[in-house]
């Protein structure tokens, strides 16, 4: 997996935090879908959940070529905390459920970081996967609380504010999820164009520089790790309140895997990257389920073998391919 990613290429476009009008495209796609495709909200908040996902991911594998096959074990803890303070402690708030999602996935994050990101290569891909089966182990071992295999029920949510429900066909809630996805975003793009976010470029490319000029490179793996974390984590959280209902299935392979090829779909280390993957995936998965419920995984992996072998920076490096190719030829 890690060969489907050139680190050379995923240097950030933001070093110096300019914005370009081009970005403001995905926000204006996601903005016009309530009006354009009224009767898929629904399918919309799952898009929004996987960027947010996404972008977590991509700031510690893109930025920090941080490789891990467990990133679902942030995003299953961020759930069940939402989940279980709903479900268990009567606390119903939505916006005050998706910061203890965060700071639990932040905890589980930074603790975990500490001891994992000693390790490099297949070590640490080994250990985050065994660590994220543990941690489903234990959420199953923890039925009473967790729901186990049946899932966590009585999760019920207030309105967001008191007056924004979380109706039938998720209007509301699509734009509580936009308003979410962007403050993250923002943190994101703050993150990795500041010196710290450069820092962790040098750490991909060099670790042994970056430690000859007394750079603190574990701290600063730790950090990052624990930021996307709590990022992770408020995903989780926000997919606990929009389905009120969590399985074992957020912390499961299938959801790392998932979203590691959202990642590089779309390109890692490019922060945007992240829409496009997502939007892709998520709306593949469910027109190629609607086709063929038992092999919809086929036609994903197809698309993913194509992105390897043609298009090694995702989609966005073939789009920024384009318009490179088309300033050179414009007088």
């Amino acid at each position: 997996m890690a060969s489907a990613i050139d680190p050379a290429a995923a240097v950030p476009r933001l070093g110096r935090a300019r914005w370009h009008w081009a970005e403001a495209l995905p926000w204006l796609a996601l903005a016009a879908v309530p009006f354009v495709f009224p009767g898929y909200l629904a399918l919309g908040c799952q898009v929004i959940v996987m960027i947010l996902f996404a972008l977590s991911l991509d700031l510690i594998l893109g930025y920090a070529g941080i490789i891990t096959l467990g990133h679902a074990a942030l995003f299953g803890t961020g759930a069940y905390a939402a989940g279980m303070l709903s479900a268990h402690l009567g606390w119903n708030e939505p916006i005050t459920g998706l910061l203890v999602a965060g700071a639990a996935a932040a905890a589980v994050g930074f603790v975990s970081g500490w001891f994992l990101l000693r390790y490099h290569g297949l070590a640490l891909l080994m250990l985050t996967l065994a660590t994220a089966i543990l941690l489903q182990e234990l959420a199953n071992t923890l039925a009473p609380y967790t729901g186990g295999y049946d899932g966590l029920l009585g999760i019920a949510i207030d309105p967001i504010f008191g007056r924004f429900a979380n109706d039938l066909f998720r209007q509301n809630y699509y734009v509580y999820g936009l308003i979410v996805l962007l403050a993250a975003f923002l943190i994101a793009r703050r993150v990795v164009a500041s010196p710290f976010g450069q820092s962790l470029v040098g750490i991909r490319e060099n670790v042994k520089r970056m430690h000859a000029i007394g750079a603190p490179v574990h701290g600063r793996l730790v950090a990052i790790y624990t930021i996307a974390a709590a990022m992770a984590g408020v995903a989780g959280g926000l997919f606990a309140q929009i389905h009120a209902f969590v399985t074992l299935q957020v912390m499961g392979f299938q959801l790392s895997g998932a979203v590691l090829i959202v990642v590089i779909l779309g390109g890692a280390g490019r922060l945007y990257g992240a829409f496009i993957g997502a939007a892709i995936y998520v709306i593949l998965e469910d027109q190629l389920a609607k086709l063929s419920p038992e092999f919809w995984e086929f036609g994903v992996g197809l698309v993913l073998v194509a992105t390897v072998l043609f298009a090694r920076r995702g989609l966005l490096g073939i789009a920024e391919d384009l318009t490179a190719r088309l300033r050179r030829r414009t007088p």
